[in-house]
C-alpha cells in the first residue's frame, strides 16, 4: 500500500482560563486555541513498522521515538493499528505548542478514528488538535467548539529549554486563585517552575515593544504581528547573552483541514 504523507499543524493557545480542578487532580479550563503553519510532517506506511524521528535537516533524534508513552505510538495502539511512521520534528518539544498532540491527532485523522473520547485518552490538546482550525476548548480538553477561522499572525519565541507541563499545574495549585497574568492563568506558575522565564519575556518585550503572551504552560511566548510590523524582519533568533539564545518563529493561523504549503 501507498506511503501517506500527514500535516501536523501547531497549536498556540490565544487564552487560557482554568475555572476549577476535578476530584481526580484535573483542571477544568476555558481556552482559545488555534492552529497554526508551523507543523510537523508524518509519513505513515500501511506495510511497515517501526518508528522514526528526525529533525527538518533529516538528523535522527534520539530518545523522541522511544517507549510506548510515545503519543504516535500511544495514538496507533489506541486504534489498533501497526504501521511505520517517519515523524519529521519542525515543532519545538516542551514549548507549549502541543507537537507530540499534533502528531497524535494525525495518526488518529489517518486511521479515520473521530471517537472524541479516544482522542482525550491520549492527552488534553489532543481532541483540538484533530479539529484544528479554531475553537474553545474547554473541560479537561475534552470540550471542543470550532470558532469563525480568524487569519493571524505571531511570533514566537522558543527558549533553549521547556516546562513540564505537570509541575506547571502543581505550581498553580500551590500558588492558589487570583493569581493569573493577562491571558494566561499559568503564566505566574510557569514562572514559578522557570524563573529564566521571566528575563525572556523581559528582552522580547524589549525587541517588539509588545507584552508577551505565554503559549499554554510555557515555554513559547508570543506576540501578536508580522516580523516587518515587530522590527523583526530577517530576524530568526534572540539572545540574552551568555550564549543562551531563543529561537524566532513568525506564524500565521491556518483553518481546519489545512494540509500545507
Amino acid at each position: 500500500m501507498a506511503v501517506t504523507r500527514l500535516v501536523a499543524p501547531a497549536k498556540l493557545t490565544v487564552s487560557l482560563r482554568v475555572v476549577g480542578r476535578r476530584p481526580d487532580g484535573y483542571h477544568d479550563l476555558v481556552a482559545e486555541m488555534v492552529s497554526v503553519d508551523l507543523a510537523d510532517d508524518l509519513a505513515i506506511d500501511p506495510d511497515g513498522d517501526g518508528l522514526v524521528v528526525t529533525s527538518a535537516d533529516g538528523r535522527p533524534l534520539r530518545g523522541l521515538g522511544e517507549g510506548r508513552d510515545n503519543l504516535v505510538r500511544r495514538a496507533l495502539a489506541a486504534v489498533g493499528r501497526r504501521a511505520g511512521v517517519r515523524l519529521t520534528k519542525r515543532i519545538p518539544v516542551g514549548g507549549g505548542l502541543g507537537g507530540g498532540s499534533a502528531d497524535a491527532a494525525a495518526v488518529l485523522r489517518w486511521a479515520g478514528c473521530t471517537d472524541p473520547a479516544v482522542a482525550a485518552s491520549l492527552g488534553a490538546d489532543v481532541p483540538f488538535c484533530v479539529a484544528g482550525g479554531r475553537a474553545e476548548v474547554s473541560g479537561i480538553g475534552d470540550r471542543v467548539v470550532p470558532l469563525d477561522f480568524e487569519p493571524r499572525a505571531f511570533v514566537l519565541l522558543v527558549p533553549p529549554f521547556g516546562v513540564d507541563t505537570a509541575a506547571a499545574y502543581a505550581a498553580f495549585d500551590a500558588l492558589g486563585p487570583g493569581l493569573g497574568e493577562g491571558e494566561n492563568d499559568l503564566t505566574a506558575a510557569a514562572l514559578a517552575v522557570a524563573p529564566e522565564l521571566a528575563s525572556w519575556r523581559d528582552r522580547f518585550a524589549e525587541v517588539t515593544g509588545r507584552r508577551p503572551v505565554l503559549a499554554g504552560s510555557g515555554s513559547t511566548w508570543f506576540v501578536e504581528g508580522t516580523p516587518d510590523a515587530l522590527g523583526l524582519s530577517g530576524r530568526e533568533s534572540l539572545s540574552l547573552g551568555g550564549g543562551e539564545v531563543g529561537r524566532l518563529v513568525a506564524v500565521r493561523t491556518v483553518p481546519a483541514g489545512w494540509a500545507g504549503g
